[in-house]
């Protein structure tokens, strides 16, 4: 049996960028005492979810990759022997912003990044304002802890983009999120486990949770949390976490179970991609 373990979070704006990384990198310290070997964070971890509004400041909160809060990480994954799932907002250059997540290795090398294709522009979700749509494939990285993807937050609503992971190797894929309430309630607890059924691997989705409002006051979007990880057999792995409070949740996730259902279920035997052409016609 090979079982990984692994450990994701849901945190509330703390209101500035530091004691958000140091919440962090507390929690990262807790989950390799437990013997996790891997961790991620939410989506864009170190602020808070600025696409409530549209507002340049926020731009601010863009670094470069390797950048500070790169580099802080992945010496902390060295210290730790611990695989990071690291979102963040990158600056590729002036002007050239990505929703990005970074994958470091348990000996601290930055293995590369997933930037997040699928850009949303709806109310409270003004995110066109701040990326360019992701521009890097789907990779997966190959890590102390397994075959890792990342797919964050809007991305889930794609189901291509979790086939291809698969198709590339994933075992695991990280889905990081900023999930309001409303619409999103019922996709949260299907999507994922559809994804996670559809293409034989595991998936671990974290969400935001509690109210922005000392950012945002009455405009402020009140974060769900109900983070989860779920298997190739589109189980829960574990209790699904809390919907108010801050929480590290850490599972073991047998990663032979993969074989076990694809092998049950055949799906990539009986695929036809030669009968798929309109699925990425213009």
């Amino acid at each position: 049996m090979t079982v990984v373990r692994v450990a994701f979070t849901q945190a509330t704006w703390t209101g500035d960028k530091e004691s958000m990384i140091r919440l962090h990198e507390d929690w990262a310290r807790e989950a390799a005492a437990a013997g996790a070997q891997v961790i991620g964070f939410q989506e864009l971890f170190y602020g808070p979810y600025f696409g409530i509004t549209q507002d340049t400041a926020y731009y601010d909160y863009a670094e470069p990759v390797p950048g500070p809060t790169t580099q802080r990480f992945s010496a902390l994954a060295a210290e730790l022997g611990l695989v990071i799932v690291l979102p963040i907002y990158e600056e590729d250059q002036p002007g050239v912003l990505y929703n990005t997540a970074v994958v470091i290795d348990a000996d601290g090398t930055v293995l590369g990044t997933y930037r997040k294709h699928h850009i949303p522009h709806l109310p409270k979700f003004w995110e066109k304002f701040y990326f360019r749509p992701g521009n890097l494939g789907y990779p997966v990285f190959d890590t102390a802890a397994g075959r890792i993807g990342v797919n964050i937050c809007y991305d889930r609503h794609f189901p291509e983009g979790w086939r291809v992971l698969a198709l590339n190797g994933a075992q695991i894929v990280f889905n990081p999120n900023a999930t309001a309430p409303g619409i999103s309630n019922k996709l949260w607890e299907i999507e994922q486990p559809a994804a996670a059924v559809a293409n034989g691997y595991y998936v671990v989705a974290n969400n935001r949770v509690g109210l922005e409002d000392n950012e945002y006051g009455d405009e402020a979007v009140d974060f769900y949390g109900s983070s989860y990880a779920v298997g190739p057999d589109g189980n829960y792995v574990g209790e699904v976490g809390s919907s108010s409070e801050n929480q590290l949740l850490i599972r073991d996730l047998d990663l032979d179970r993969i074989r076990e259902v694809r092998e049950r279920w055949q799906f990539f035997r009986d695929r036809r991609p030669d009968a798929y052409g309109p699925i990425v016609a213009p």
